[in-house]
Parts: structure tokens; C-alpha cells; sequence
């Protein structure tokens, strides 16, 4: 079985380290057996492509690339700084993720 991983598709994420550190984005597609995460204008790598249906005119792509989770911390809610993730039950006991920094649970 996979381990769970602390990143879900949504989350707003800083990278802390590679070429991209210090920036964030907003997680676009996470790939569980990779360990691996699309973050939103992060690790842009460009593509050559052949005239087809999706791009008529062909050409150079810019797109974003796989960068691995461990690169990745979430943002805290409430100051906006990246944070590690705890999980804890909440008052209908269910699993929820919470920041460490503040203790406030994560949507």
C-alpha cells in the first residue's frame, strides 16, 4: 500500500528547495506512485509539439513538469508561511489535517 501523502490536489504549496525555491502555487495534480506533484507555474519546462488537433499551429509549449513532494511544504491558513502537516480526529471523529505551526485544521 502507497504511503498517504501530506499534499492533496488544491493546496496551496511553497517550494523549499531546487531552482523554483521560495515560490508558491496552487497544486494541480498529484501522481501518488511517482511521489510526485503538478504545482501551478512552478518547475515550467518547455515541450516541442507537432501541429495536432489541441495545438493546430504546433510549436514550443511551455508546461509544468513533476517536481517531487518533498520539495513541497503546505501553506498555513491563517500567516501564509509554509508549514509541516499533522492529522488528528476532529469533533465528528474524522481525520483531518491540521498545521503544525498554528494547530488550525486545513480545508
Amino acid at each position: 500500500m502507497a504511503k498517504k501523502l501530506h499534499i492533496k490536489k488544491g493546496d496551496l504549496v511553497y517550494v523549499n528547495a531546487g531552482e523554483y525555491k521560495g515560490q508558491t502555487g496552487k497544486v494541480l495534480e498529484v501522481l501518488v506512485k511517482q511521489q510526485r506533484a503538478i504545482v501551478e507555474g512552478v518547475n515550467m519546462v518547455s515541450r516541442h509539439t507537432k501541429p495536432n488537433n489541441d495545438y493546430p499551429q504546433g510549436g514550443i509549449i511551455k508546461k509544468e513538469a513533476p517536481i517531487h513532494i518533498s520539495n513541497l511544504n503546505v501553506v498555513d491558513p491563517s500567516d501564509g508561511k509554509p508549514t509541516r502537516i499533522g492529522r488528528r480526529l476532529n469533533d465528528e471523529n474524522k481525520l483531518v489535517r491540521y498545521s503544525k505551526k498554528s494547530g488550525e485544521e486545513i480545508k
